[in-house]
């Protein structure tokens, strides 16, 4: 017998699980096991572009910092050391 339950995630989802102890037959269950890694798959591709989006502000927010930086430098007359 096949039993779904719907159960809620960290993120307030919903999700099914699904007690495979006696599947209905082989086809039911590759098919839900292949939407199950389709799930995680997208969800770990919406994860890695976060990461990366935010890698990228980051990069931005030190090369501003960097800029600002020399301007004070440049400002308070003390040369910038190239070595």
């Amino acid at each position: 017998m096949v039993d779904d339950k719907v159960e809620m995630n960290n993120d307030g989802e919903s999700y099914s699980s699904l007690n495979t102890s006696d599947p209905k037959n082989v086809q039911e269950l590759t098919q839900y096991v292949q939407s199950l890694l389709q799930t995680i798959q997208d969800k770990f591709q919406n994860m890695s572009d976060q990461i990366l989006t935010r890698i990228d502000e980051m990069g931005n927010r030190i090369d501003d910092l960097e800029k600002n930086i020399g301007d004070l430098m440049t400002q308070a007359g003390v040369e910038g050391t190239d070595k």
